[in-house]
């Protein structure tokens, strides 16, 4: 396989454990279900891996978009010695830009949505804005087949250009590759953090990096991009 397939795997796994781990809402809803609910270890577990999967999916495919576009272009005559290169611009470019906006999001501090977990296990999910009150009639108390459809809605949008490049390169095998270096670095970052927490195990506060998360994303594919271009990765 390729080194820059390499340095794409390293940068999707980069991403997955980011997007995860600045997010407790990617995990803290599971363990209070469980014992609100009294899930067992297992159940638990399979619930955090439906709706991770389905996270998962809904990013990927996004990302298909980006590899129709990739597919395209390396079937346009004329430009099969170049693509390459091409592609690895488009990384760079796509990255600075991503940077840049993913800073200006977090310091507009747009509504998003958002989890709570009250004393008693019951968890709710509702919009708002970092620091801002929001009314209990405005929460809506969640199931696991809601939990399903909020995460399903809820994307990785860092994955699309990841997945345009060795499409670019008309490498299926390369991206069967990164999709699943995605999913399973999510997953068992999900399943770990769940673990930890089912048994009562404290974890670092990683909340206050979730309004980076796409400037962390965006520097990620930069870094990788300029690798592929100024230094030959």
């Amino acid at each position: 396989m390729p080194n820059d397939i390499y340095m794409l795997m390293i940068a999707a796994t980069t991403i997955a454990c980011l997007h995860t781990l600045s997010g407790p809402d990617h995990y803290l809803p599971f363990i209070a279900l469980s014992k609100a609910r009294g899930w067992s270890f297992a159940r638990t577990l399979v619930w955090t891996a439906i709706c991770g999967c389905g996270h998962v999916w809904s990013s990927v495919l996004l990302g298909l978009g980006g590899a129709a576009f990739g597919w395209s272009l390396s079937k346009v005559g004329g430009l099969e010695s170049v693509r390459g290169s091409l592609a690895s611009w488009v990384l760079l470019v796509f990255g600075f830009l991503y940077s840049v906006w993913g800073i200006y999001k977090a310091g507009q501090n747009k509504r998003h949505k958002h989890f709570d977990i009250y004393d008693d296990g019951t968890v709710y999910v509702y919009e708002h804005k970092h620091g801002e009150i929001v009314a209990p009639k405005e929460k809506h108390r969640v199931t696991p087949w809601i939990m399903f459809l909020v995460f399903l809605l809820g994307p990785c949008e860092p994955m699309i250009p990841l997945l345009y490049f060795p499409a670019a390169k008309n490498s299926g095998i390369g991206l069967l590759a990164l999709i699943m270096v995605y999913t399973i670095i999510t997953l068992l970052t999900m399943m770990l953090m769940v673990t930890l927490g089912f048994y009562g195990i404290s974890f670092l506060k990683t909340g206050k990096l979730e309004r980076y998360l796409h400037a962390l994303g965006g520097l990620t594919i930069f870094i990788c991009g300029a690798g592929m271009v100024f230094m030959g990765w």
